[in-house]
């Protein structure tokens, strides 16, 4: 596990979450979505250092159901020129 101190923009991304017990491999996907959805320019700044294009693209392609935003998840596609697989939360 890598426990690596959030930077603060990212910990108000995930303000409902125990920040301090966040690993940055195994939450990956929870730390992307909050930050493309509610992230500041340093929230984002930080997220594109610390992930790969990838990474990132691919938990925009996979948006977990019930938790996006929709203008983000829209914005976000865009961004990375994909077509989310949105699946049903029930």
């Amino acid at each position: 596990m890598i426990f690596t101190p959030l930077p603060a923009a990212v910990k108000a991304a995930l303000w409902s979450f125990d920040t301090e017990q966040m690993d940055l491999e195994r939450h990956s996907e929870r730390i992307i979505t909050n930050v493309l959805n509610m992230g500041t320019h340093d929230a984002l700044l930080w997220l594109f250092r610390t992930y790969s294009r990838e990474q990132i693209a691919k938990v925009v392609a996979h948006p977990r159901p019930g938790e996006w935003n929709k203008r983000s998840l829209n914005y976000w596609a865009l961004v990375f020129d994909l077509e989310p697989q949105q699946t049903s939360r029930f």
